[in-house]
This record gives structure tokens, C-alpha cells and sequence, in this order.
């Protein structure tokens, strides 16, 4: 069903580490360590300024994929790894894009199940790589009979 798009990527999108959006984040996830929202605590730190918690870049924008139609529904996340070269500095531009990684099918007891593997990735203005995060998203046999008769 998606083994066409292994290998496509999005454009690089700019975003933002901003203070106001680490500090609601680090909240939402009930982690408000210093390291993330004080800066002399963060001064102190083998950093030596403030970083955002390790789950932060799901709220960039990592652009489209031209031609990667998945419904609105219907679809379960299976998985999602986070790798890092160093911290996301709170205040760094960050240049993020997504990549279809795999494809694969396999039948359950529910039926024929899709998993598509995708990655996402910062970059610094330097073009190094901040972080990577795979993803596997599981469509399930209703949501792939739908996109076939759509």
C-alpha cells in the first residue's frame, strides 16, 4: 500500500525551542524540572543552559510528504523512539523533515494490518543532526480497506 513512498521526504521546516512552549510542555507531561525552565539552575548544569524534555520535538512541524494520503481516522499509534546527539537548547532554531523509513503487512487475528515506519529529524543551521525519532503507525484492516475504495 505505501512501499512507492520508502525513501520520500518532506522540506526542512524551521522551528523554534521557545521558552513559553517547553515550559507548558514540561507541564503537560508533569516533568518541571529546573534544567528545563530555570536558567541559573540551568547555568549550573553540565549543559549550561536551559534544555527541553526528551519528547519535545513531537510538537514541531516536520512538513508534508507530497502525495502521502492518510485518513483523519482510524489509525493507531504502535511506537516511537527518540535518539539524540545532544539536548534541544530552549531559544535554537531547529530545521525538522520527515522521512518514510518502511513499509510492511502482516495478518492478525483482526486481519491484514499495515505498519509504516517513519522518522523524524532536527538538524541545527549547521545542517548536524540534533535528534532523530522513529515512529511505526498501524493501520488496521477497516482503515485500509476504506483507503482502497476511496
Amino acid at each position: 500500500m505505501f512501499e512507492h513512498m520508502i525513501g520520500k521526504r518532506s522540506e526542512k521546516v524551521l522551528n523554534t525551542v521557545e521558552r513559553g512552549a517547553v515550559k507548558k510542555f514540561a507541564a503537560s507531561i508533569g516533568d518541571e524540572h529546573p534544567v528545563y525552565l530555570d536558567p541559573e539552575y540551568a547555568k549550573k548544569s553540565r549543559f549550561g543552559k536551559n534544555i527541553a524534555p526528551v519528547t519535545f520535538p513531537r510538537v514541531f512541524d516536520y512538513g508534508q510528504i507530497e502525495a502521502l494520503k492518510l485518513p483523519k481516522q482510524g489509525l493507531i499509534h504502535g511506537e516511537q523512539r527518540f535518539h539524540y546527539e545532544r539536548p534541544l537548547f530552549v531559544g535554537e532554531d531547529v530545521y525538522c523533515y520527515t522521512e518514510i523509513k518502511d513499509y510492511y503487512e502482516k495478518t492478525g487475528s483482526s486481519g491484514r494490518m499495515g505498519f509504516l515506519v517513519t522518522e523524524n529529524n532536527g538538524d541545527d543551521a549547521e545542517g548536524n543532526q540534533i535528534f532523530s525519532s522513529t515512529s511505526v503507525i498501524i493501520i488496521n484492516e477497516a482503515v485500509r480497506k476504506g483507503m482502497e475504495e476511496a
